[in-house]
Formats: structure tokens, sequence, C-alpha cells
């Protein structure tokens, strides 16, 4: 899968598509108007941004995207794991449990995830 990269405003401008897609493109306007104090040249601008990052498309004048949001941020996770516990899920787990213990169910929900994925 491609490495996707997006900045905070990129990030709250792609949620906003994929809550409301398929949408049309004067509709986002009218949206990102109300939800982001946008201009109607910033959101095509951010929207030609992200198409070309091969995210989203405006075709015919309707956007929709070209991935879905779980799978954008299962990558934007399994990057952050990479880069920041030299992609050992185990190193991740144990420093997030240190702030903050599970729950029993948060405990059973990880244990099927690994019973499912198990080698």
């Amino acid at each position: 899968m491609r490495e996707y990269r997006l900045t905070d405003t990129e990030a709250k401008f792609a949620d906003i598509i994929w809550a409301n897609e398929p949408i049309k493109s004067s509709d986002l306007v009218k949206l990102c108007e109300v939800e982001l104090n946008w201009k109607k040249s910033t959101t095509y601008t951010m929207l030609k941004r992200l198409e070309l990052k091969e995210i989203f498309r405006n075709s015919k004048s309707v956007v929709s995207a070209l991935i879905k949001r779980e799978d954008f941020y299962a990558e934007q996770s399994k990057l952050f794991i990479e880069e920041t516990f030299d992609g050992s899920l185990p190193r991740f787990l144990a420093a997030f449990t240190r702030s903050k213990k599970l729950s029993d169910k948060e405990i059973n929900e990880i244990q099927k995830l690994i019973n499912k994925h198990k080698e």
C-alpha cells in the first residue's frame, strides 16, 4: 500500500469528505465554508492536493474516496508503530499500558484479535 501523509488541515478536510461521500463538489464547497470557514478556492486547492495523493477523486463534479477511511488510518497506525517502536507491536502495547490500565473488555478484544491473527 502507498505511504500516505496528511497535514492536520488535510486530515480534517479528508474526514469531511469521508463522512459525506459521494458528495457533489459544490456541496463540499458549502460544507467547508461552514465547517472550516474556507473559500471556494481553498476547498478546490485542498481537494486537488488530496487527488494528487490519490486519496480522493473528483469525477464529473462528484467527490469520492479512492481509499477508505479505515484503510487510511490503519496504514497511519502501522507507520506510527514502525517509526516509533521499530515496528514492534508488543513494544507499542507495553508503552501504551504503562500509563493506562486495560479494562477487561479491552483485554478480551485484544485476545480475540491475537487468536484471529495467530499464525
